[in-house]
């Protein structure tokens, strides 16, 4: 019996096809990404950043050890009343940036223990869903910004906000889900 060992040249080809598949897998760029901050006994406070990809994508979620509860909201005005809720994803196109932003599509931390202060940075991880059904990760690292910050043109302040807090305005980017 003979038995055929792979010649050097096709075991390197097999390793360069599965680094090249490994370079090949999405890059998920995230910037200057952060949190809110809160006052004593606020309950929610949102995470902001801008989020671009290489490839069609949908943001469907997130994750934080600072809360049990982390969803991805979106805020529109609905009448003359700012208005926000849960959606259950956010399409990103290639190279254009999905805006997380006050006002608009963020990160909402609910059910708060206690005070997230400026000088703290918060750990969160984005759930994404590719175009194949397949699934990608990015792990995030926030700063924590003045309750004042991302203060943009006025809203009512506190309606439509279910007891949610720490929310200013803005404009939205993206498509919801």
């Amino acid at each position: 019996m003979i038995t055929r060992v792979p010649s050097l040249g096709r075991l390197l080809s097999a390793t360069l096809l599965l680094v090249a598949a490994g370079l090949a897998q999405a890059q998920v760029k995230v910037a200057d990404p952060w949190v809110r901050g809160t006052v004593p006994g606020q309950k929610a406070t949102g995470a902001f950043m801008q989020i671009t990809s290489d490839e069609p994508m949908t943001l469907v979620g997130a994750e934080s050890d600072l809360t049990p509860v982390t969803e991805v909201h979106e805020m529109r005005m609905v009448g003359d009343v700012m208005r926000m809720r849960q959606v259950e994803g956010v399409e990103l196109e290639p190279g254009k940036p999905l805006i997380l932003e006050p006002g608009g599509y963020h990160v909402m931390f609910m059910n708060l223990g206690g005070p997230v202060e400026v000088g703290q940075s918060v750990s969160l991880t984005l759930h994404f869903r590719r175009a194949d059904g397949s699934r990608h990760s990015v792990a995030v690292q926030a700063p924590v910004r003045p309750l004042t910050a991302g203060r943009g043109a006025a809203m009512k302040h506190g309606q439509g906000h279910g007891g949610h807090q720490g929310h200013g305005a803005g404009g939205m980017g993206g498509k919801a889900n």
